[in-house]
């Protein structure tokens, strides 16, 4: 048994798997580049870049890649309409958007011809989004990683949505290997959504000793942290959180660039982010999804890809015969 095709609009990916979209920085050219190589959908994370260096990452990866790519742009940053609309001038394939909600994203898909794929956790939001014209949605539960807007696990979140809405279904949250891929097939869920297990990837452009943090992680270490974005976010423990949880972390007190629509500026999120991105567990804020502390090893994307198709596969045709 093969796994299914998804199709959200005229876009056809040879597999069900798209690549989180995490930021800052996380999800850049060589990794989205990769997973669409392999047949999936390549995201790159346009929160927190300008819109140059969003232009600049977009151009790397259709250089890198012929296959899908796409972005995730969070409708909480102040360039949220600028960097869409930088995405649709570059030729990007479709927008997936999430930590708020954009109607005007929808007329600029509309007008533009790319796809859009909203974020949802509700049932409200997933009939309107249909309503509004996206070419499917994305399910995420507690599980993820980044800003969660439920704490709802993802699974009954598919069972009160699928049967709600005509259009394509992905599911995101504690996607780790290919027997998840498999069940949430089952499930009635059309593609999956993974995040965590693209970051112990070789193609990743994090620093060594984020990624590290993943594959030495336990399942304690995963908690809920405070965000200026004004939702809770899953991150792993690390110096940075210790930190936090000790109100050491100030840095929101001298902000002066409104990144943010609201920001309650009890630290700067960009900046924590950029840190761990660069190594900086002292400073640096990682966001992980509660199932991270499977992944044990970083390899390429075609091996991992390779790794979740093999194993999706043959429990699909267990579960077949």
């Amino acid at each position: 048994m093969e796994l299914p095709k998804l199709k959200i609009g005229d876009l056809i990916a040879k597999l069900p798997i798209i690549q989180g979209g995490m930021a800052v920085k996380v999800s850049t050219a060589p990794l989205a580049a990769a997973v669409a190589n392999e047949g999936g959908i390549g995201l790159i994370a346009g929160s927190g870049l300008s819109t140059q260096e969003l232009k600049a990452e977009i151009k790397r990866a259709k250089k890198l890649s012929e296959g899908i790519i796409g972005v995730n742009i969070m409708v909480a940053v102040s360039e949220f309409k600028e960097l869409v609309k930088e995405s649709v001038e570059q030729g990007i394939d479709l927008i997936v958007a999430g930590a708020g909600f954009s109607r005007d994203l929808f007329t600029i898909g509309k007008d533009s011809g790319v796809p859009v794929v909203p974020i949802v956790s509700s049932v409200r939001l997933a009939k309107i989004s249909e309503k509004l014209g996206a070419d499917a949605i994305i399910v995420e539960g507690k599980e993820a990683g980044g800003h969660l807007g439920t704490d709802k696990p993802m699974k009954d979140l598919l069972a009160e949505i699928k049967d709600a809405v005509d259009i394509p279904i992905i599911v995101a949250g504690g996607i780790i290997n290919g027997r998840d891929i498999a069940e949430a097939l089952e499930l009635g869920a059309d593609g999956v959504q993974m995040g965590s297990r693209f970051v112990a990837s070789q193609e990743c452009e994090v620093a060594r000793e984020f990624k590290e943090l993943y594959i030495n992680s336990d399942p304690e270490d995963s908690l809920l942290v405070e965000s200026p974005v004004g939702l809770p976010g899953k991150a792993l423990k690390n110096k940075f959180t210790e930190r936090l949880a000790a109100n050491e972390i100030t840095t929101g007190d001298s902000c002066d660039n409104l990144c943010l629509k609201d920001c309650s500026r009890v630290y700067c999120i960009i900046k924590a982010l950029l840190a761990a991105k660069e190594g900086d567990m002292s400073n640096g804020l990682v966001f992980a999804g509660e199932r991270a502390f499977e992944i044990d090893s970083i390899e390429s994307v075609k091996s991992i890809i390779n790794s979740l198709v093999k194993e999706a596969k043959k429990f699909l045709n267990f579960k077949e015969a």
